[in-house]
């Protein structure tokens, strides 16, 4: 086994000499499970809940094969299945690439860990926040340069920084916890370092090189750089368009300005994988509880984006997405702001025909994810009620859709097609 580099031992070393305690709550990721049972019949609604979805399971068995190689210590294995799924551009239905799958899935323990360790923000003494990664420092150490290996390295110190600093302003962040965010950070930089972005074709190096933009040192100039190799490497992805969406908020380190100039650059650059719905998928998050970008939308461009994703993605998994995002996220984000909340309204009016020509099956997760407004670090104490109320909520906002055929006594039944009404 060969020695922890020098810039490794001295990462860990910073990381040692943190003070032990921490008085902040920090946020615990969103819990990824397809526990709930079929729904039934509630009230004049009849639709399928799969128990797990397509979807879930997909991500639930690529995750679970990269958690398990890692645990068989085969990690030259792990290195070369990341490596054929990136080169096929494999994705789950939901298009979520498998590679980024098994990535995550070979370093979860350690990130669990760390995150159950910081809970409730005070970490138990002798808590197991380092020797997650320091094992992980070792494999890295034994594996050289492999660029894989590097990528899962620092994507797990990055998530480590996260655990710590949670997503609320700067300025409501303790001091103990900022240091650990910027010395992980600090480690996956240097991590990252050898490998140019530009001499690679893995979408899986390019992301974690735009992640390291979250520590908010670079200029908006070179995260937009690094955000369109990645899109270009893997159009089909959403995720990096709504990343780059929501870097490029005034929340974080953009203008609404430069937020429209490069939604519309992604949208052109992609038409012939999106037609206009790169537009949509960079707003997508950035919109959320910001009254001047809904107020400036092109709500046009928007619209015709929605219907552009689901011409090309008509999955249920996108569906849901869509539709919970448009009733929920937006359509229960009304500030009282004229402007933007008429913007909010014809958003939200787009769930009927969303539901009405797509629907044909409920994910009760998606709709409790947009009702959190999509907070990848939202707390959940319990997966099994948080998926309860996302299906009751579901289940509301779509009966609401159908008052008029229900009030006239029908049920509407969701079948393979899409919903119909039928005499009750």
């Amino acid at each position: 086994m060969l020695l922890l580099s020098r810039f490794a031992r001295k990462a860990l070393a910073r990381l040692r000499r943190l003070p032990p305690e921490t008085g902040d709550r920090t946020a615990e990721r969103s819990i990824h499970a397809g526990w709930q049972r079929p729904a039934r019949p509630e009230g004049a609604l009849m639709i399928a809940c799969p128990n797990p979805t397509e979807e879930e399971n997909a991500r639930d068995t690529h995750q679970a094969r990269g958690q398990f190689l890692a645990r068989q210590d085969r990690w030259a294995d792990l290195a070369a299945e990341i490596r054929r799924a990136e080169a096929a551009r494999q994705a789950t239905p939901g298009a979520m690439p498998v590679a980024d799958l098994l990535g995550y899935g070979a370093r979860c323990d350690v990130v669990m860990a760390v995150e159950h360790a910081l809970f409730d923000g005070r970490p138990p003494r002798g808590a197991p926040l380092l020797s997650g990664i320091e094992a992980l420092e070792v494999v890295l150490a034994d594996a050289g340069e492999d660029m894989i290996l590097s990528t899962i390295v620092a994507q797990a110190h990055m998530d480590i920084a996260w655990a710590w600093r949670g997503t609320g302003w700067d300025s409501q962040v303790p001091e103990r916890n900022r240091d650990a965010f910027d010395a992980h950070f600090d480690r996956a930089r240097d991590i990252l370092h050898p490998f140019d972005l530009r001499e690679t074709n893995s979408p899986m190096l390019a992301a974690a090189k735009c992640a390291l933009h979250g520590a908010g040192r670079d200029t908006v100039d070179a995260l937009a750089a690094d955000y369109e190799r990645l899109i270009d490497l893997d159009p089909r992805n959403p995720g990096p368009m709504r990343a780059l969406g929501n870097y490029l908020s005034p929340r974080w380190f953009g203008t609404h300005e430069r937020l429209e100039l490069e939604a519309r650059r992604t949208a052109a650059r992609t038409y012939a994988t999106w037609g206009a719905g790169a537009y949509t998928w960079v707003m997508f998050d950035a919109l959320s509880g910001d009254d001047i970008a809904c107020a400036g939308l092109d709500l046009d461009f928007f619209i015709e984006g929605l219907h552009d994703i689901l011409d090309r993605k008509p999955h249920q998994y996108t569906v849901n997405l869509l539709a919970a995002y448009c009733a929920n996220t937006i359509g229960s984000n009304f500030t009282g702001f004229d402007p933007a909340d008429q913007i909010r309204s014809q958003i939200a009016a787009c769930a009927d025909w969303i539901v009405r020509t797509h629907m044909t099956e409920l994910h009760p997760l998606i709709w409790a994810h947009a009702a959190a407004g999509f907070d990848n670090n939202l707390r959940v104490h319990s997966a099994r009620g948080f998926a309860a109320a996302g299906q009751a909520e579901a289940l509301r906002i779509i009966a609401d859709l159908f008052r008029r055929e229900i009030a006239q006594g029908h049920r509407i039944i969701f079948t393979a097609e899409g919903p119909v009404a039928e005499p009750g």
